[in-house]
């Protein structure tokens, strides 16, 4: 079977059910060939992000050659999208996207299509350019945002809207955090330069690497020397302010980056919480890598009655659900699933989160509110309400010097800080 023609086919499949409103599914190794299931995994999943990041472009290209309208069969228009994105990337010959682009139907057991795809990709080849240069006046196939999302960031933030809608069509950086309690982050630069392999430190446990690679590929990934977390997630825990023998909450912590984070900061009393029992035992055994140990419960943080045991924590993270906007890059799929209502709602539901573990905060301890949202709906507006409202409530400021709002960059991802102090 032809790679690629297998690989449109899956992606097609997934894109369709994004653009149906459901979360991108992840792509699983399968067949009796382990290295061809992995290349088809790999190839499937390239070819879902580059789609994803520029589905309001290639939506755009295939209504403007399409003569067909809204009667096209969604996994058509999907297939379509996909061998756009093929087409652009320039990884492949042009007569190659062609062929197995028509096999890619009979894949999809749409063989009846194969013609109308190959004329609208012929006519792509021949009119690209020009149609490139038309689309630029289209805000949504410009910027690879919703509207109401570049309108929002345009209002929000005039002075760099454009940079933060650029960052989220790119790549994402990949930063690693090492384990201080195995090894320096001084040793562990050491290490993988004699590997080959290119990084630069950026922060006291953050090694930025010139190229992604896999994770297994890390020396001493295994063996818990190191982890993979984000630049901007890696300022929660030095944020904090921890010393030795608090008692700490960790209130909304799957997938576990902080989580570990706090233990290799500090010699603290862990308790970790998250409502998706799946994603807890994710946290355990990502914990059980790294040799730390935590209190990790499969419980909403709001329902106290359920995991409190009356004892306050002297500090707590809050890294609260939220839209998810700054880390698009990563999930393309949000770009296109969020509404523009789904800010207000997730506010609703931070700002009950905020009143819980306020509850649960020992006088003169620190609460961090944490999100990975550009959007200040849920983030400067929902911690102002809360100190407006929680007597003696104040915001302090950040350990590191740095302002609240973290926008997504070459080095890191956009991320929100607040950190708040309950009266003694």
């Amino acid at each position: 079977m032809a790679p690629l023609a297998e690989a449109l086919a899956a992606a097609a499949r997934r894109v369709a059910r994004v653009a149906a409103g459901r979360r991108l599914d992840p792509v699983e190794e399968a067949g009796e060939d382990l290295d061809e299931a992995r290349n088809l995994r790999a190839a499937t999943a390239d070819l879902c992000y580059a789609t994803l990041r520029r589905y309001g472009r290639s939506q755009a290209i295939v209504a403007a050659l399409s003569h067909r309208g809204q009667s096209a069969d969604p996994l058509i228009e999907a297939l379509l999208w996909c061998a756009l994105s093929a087409l652009e990337s320039k990884r492949y010959a042009d007569y190659t996207v062609l062929d197995q682009a028509g096999l890619a139907c009979e894949r999809l057991e749409l063989a009846r299509a194969k013609g109308y795809v190959n004329a609208l990709l012929r006519a792509f080849q021949r009119g690209g350019a020009a149609m490139a240069a038309r689309l630029q006046a289209d805000p949504q196939a410009r910027w690879q945002h919703p509207r109401w999302w570049i309108e929002s960031l345009r209002a929000e933030y005039p002075q760099a809207w454009q940079a933060i809608l650029e960052a989220g069509n790119g790549h994402p950086p990949m930063c690693l955090r090492v384990n201080s309690r195995r090894i320096t982050t001084e040793a562990y630069h050491e290490r993988l330069a004699a590997e080959g392999i290119e990084a630069q430190r950026i922060g006291p446990s953050a090694l930025l690497l010139a190229k992604p690679l896999p994770a297994a590929r890390l020396p001493g990934h295994a063996e818990g020397l190191v982890s993979v977390q984000d630049a901007g997630a890696q300022r929660a825990a030095a944020c904090l302010d921890l010393k030795s023998g608090q008692r700490v909450l960790d209130a909304c912590a799957a997938p576990g980056g902080k989580t570990a984070h706090i233990l290799e900061s500090a010699d603290v009393a862990l308790t970790a919480l998250d409502a998706d029992p799946v994603r807890c035992r994710d946290v355990a055994k990502l914990l059980g890598r790294l040799g730390l140990a935590a209190d990790v419960r499969a419980v909403d943080c709001t329902e106290t009655g359920r995991w409190w045991d009356g004892k306050p924590y002297e500090r707590i993270l809050a890294d609260v659900p939220c839209t998810a906007t700054g880390i698009v890059r990563r999930h393309p799929d949000i770009k296109w699933l969020r509404r523009p209502t789904d800010a207000g709602a997730f506010a609703a539901r931070q700002a009950r989160i905020l009143e819980a573990l306020w509850r649960v905060l020992a006088p003169g301890g620190k609460l961090l509110y944490v999100t990975c949202s550009v959007f200040g709906m849920e983030n400067g507006a929902v911690v102002d309400a809360f100190v407006a409202s929680a007597a003696g409530a104040r915001r302090l400021p950040l350990a590191d010097g740095g302002a609240a709002q973290l926008l997504p960059g070459a080095a890191h991802d956009g991320f929100y800080f607040a950190l708040l102090e309950k009266p003694a």
